[in-house]
């Protein structure tokens, strides 16, 4: 997967944004949204494709498109390349294979400490007890 080939597949539209800002608001289109079809991607591979998604089917919608919004800046230039970086960040972290976690034995020093410290706390409190003269 090479970034500058995802980039090519990419296809931007540009609204104008929603809030504050006056009469500029409502006369320029900065806010950007980006669209990303997985299924016809050419720089991914077909394994690839099935990693993502798996890991982002809570963000795809049912044509399995990633759109990703951006209005922060009042520039479109800057929302641009802030919806394309946070695009890269996404596909690269979620392209990540986790290692596998392998089940450990606890070691009996551990087990030792903790029964030590747990009968140590009884004790103590315990003691605190009001004794019973009759």
């Amino acid at each position: 997967m090479k970034p500058e080939e995802l980039i090519k597949e990419l296809n931007f539209k540009a609204t104008r944004s929603s809030g504050a800002g006056g009469q500029h608001v409502n006369k320029v289109s900065s806010k950007i949204v980006l669209f990303f079809d997985v299924n016809n991607s050419v720089s991914l591979t077909t394994e690839e494709k099935e990693i993502l998604l798996n890991n982002l089917h809570t963000k795809l919608t049912k044509e399995n498109i990633l759109i990703l919004n951006c209005d922060e800046s009042r520039s479109q230039h800057k929302n641009k390349a802030i919806v394309i970086a946070r695009f890269l960040k996404i596909i690269t972290e979620k392209l990540k294979v986790q290692k596998t976690r392998k089940a450990t034995k606890i070691p009996r020093s551990v087990i030792r400490k903790r029964l030590e410290s747990k009968k140590k706390l009884a004790f103590k409190k315990a003691n605190r007890k009001k004794l019973d003269l009759d």
